[in-house]
C-alpha cells in the first residue's frame, strides 16, 4: 500500500540523513564528479579540509548500501578504556578516558559511492571490476588526488586489487579486507552451493528474509537482522536503487574466471580477516598471501565474521593506520 511504502521509506531516509550529519561532523563533505563525457556520475566524501602532512586514504565499500552504512564506525570510533590509580594499598579510584581512533583523523580520506551504488551512476553498460576501478581512479584524479593508499573490504577489495595492479604508479599500499580474490571459479562454485542460497538474492535482497540471512552470514557475534523491524528492513529493500545493475555486477563478478596466473602485486599489502568468516573462509585469506607473496602480511581478527568494519572497527582502524603509516 502506498501509506505503507512511505513510512517504511521514510524510516530509512531519516537514517541515510542522520548518517550524513555524521559524516559532516566527522570533517567529512560530499562531492559529485562527472565522467565519461558524462555519462557517469561518482559521489564521493572526502575530507573537507585536506592536509598535506597526512597521507590519503581510499576506502571502498562491498555489497549491502552504501559507504556510509559500511564505514560509519570507521571514520570515527570511540572505545573507552580505564585505569587503576592506587594511591595507597587501601585506596583505589578507576579513572575513565576515552580513546577516539578514526581514520578521518589520521588521514585525508576518500569515500566514493562505487558505481550504482548511493548516488553513484552510468549510463555505459560496463559491469566488470576494471570498469569500477578505472571510475575511482578518474574520479580521484578530478579531485587532483594522485597518490593514495586503499582499504577495501569484500567487493570492494577486487577492485582495490585492480587498481593496484592497474595504476601502480597511484596506489601506495593495499589493504584488503575479507576477499576472495584469487579463488579458483570452481571452489567459489562449490562454496556458492554450500551457502544453499541465491548469491544474487543475498546481495541485492527482494525480501526482509534475505537481509537477515545475509546478516547472519556476514556477522558472527550477534544476529543484529533479528532486531531490525520489517518495516525498516522493506524500506531499505524499497529504496535501493539500480537493482538490475546490482545483479549483474555480481552475476558478472561470479563468472569472471581467475587468470591463470593472477598478476602478484608490487605493493606491500596488508590482508585483514575473521576467524569466523563463513563468505569468504580464513582459508583463501592465506590462499592470497601464499599468492602475493613476500610483500604480503596477514592479520587475523578473533571471534570476527565476515563484516569486521562492523564486529570489529577499534582493530580494524588500528591495523590499517599502523601499516599505512608505517609504524609496524
Amino acid at each position: 500500500m502506498p501509506g505503507v511504502n512511505f513510512i517504511n521509506r521514510s524510516a530509512v531516509i531519516i537514517a541515510d540523513a542522520l548518517l550524513s550529519l555524521y559524516f559532516r561532523y566527522c570533517g567529512l563533505s560530499k562531492s559529485t564528479v562527472d565522467l565519461d563525457d558524462n555519462q557517469t556520475t561518482l559521489h564521493i566524501w572526502a575530507s573537507t579540509h585536506r592536509h598535506l602532512n597526512k597521507p590519503n586514504l581510499l576506502l571502498i565499500h562491498g555489497f549491502g548500501g552504501n559507504s556510509k552504512w559500511q564505514f560509519v564506525f570507521q571514520v570515527s570510533q570511540s572505545v573507552m578504556c580505564t585505569f587503576q590509580i592506587s594511591y595507597s594499598s587501601s585506596v583505589n579510584h578507576t579513572l575513565a578516558v576515552l580513546q577516539v581512533s578514526q581514520l578521518s583523523r589520521d588521514f585525508n580520506v576518500y569515500i566514493p559511492d562505487l558505481v550504482f551504488f548511493g548516488g553513484s551512476y552510468s549510463s555505459r553498460s560496463e559491469r566488470s571490476v576494471r570498469f569500477q576501478a578505472r571510475c575511482v581512479r578518474d574520479g580521484l584524479r578530478k579531485m587532483r588526488v594522485e597518490r593514495f593508499s586503499v582499504y577495501a573490504i569484500s567487493y570492494g577489495g577486487f577492485v582495490g586489487y585492480r587498481m593496484a595492479e592497474e595504476y601502480e604508479e597511484t596506489v601506495e599500499k593495499l589493504v584488503i579486507v575479507s576477499s576472495g580474490i584469487v579463488c579458483r571459479h570452481d571452489r567459489k562454485l562449490e562454496h556458492m552451493e554450500k551457502i544453499g542460497r541465491s548469491v544474487v538474492d543475498l546481495l541485492v535482497a527482494k525480501t526482509p528474509d534475505d537481509l537477515r540471512m545475509l546478516c547472519r552470514l556476514s556477522i558472527h557475534k550477534y544476529d543484529i537482522g533479528r532486531w531490525i523491524p520489517d518495516f525498516f528492513l522493506w524500506g531499505f529493500i524499497t529504496l535501493e536503487g539500480c537493482r538490475k545493475e546490482k545483479e549483474e555486477l555480481v552475476k558478472e563478478l561470479l563468472i569472471e574466471k581467475p587468470e591463470a596466473d593472477p598478476p602478484v602485486l608490487t605493493q606491500e599489502t596488508l590482508l585483514i580477516w575473521g576467524d569466523k568468516d563463513v563468505v569468504f573462509p580464513l582459508d583463501w585469506a592465506y590462499q592470497l598471501q601464499r599468492h602475493l607473496g613476500g610483500k604480503s602480511k596477514l592479520e587475523i581478527i578473533r571471534n570476527v565474521g565476515h563484516a569486521a568494519n562492523i564486529e570489529a572497527p577499534y582493530s580494524l582502524n588500528r591495523y590499517i593506520t599502523s601499516f599505512v603509516l608505517g609504524s609496524v
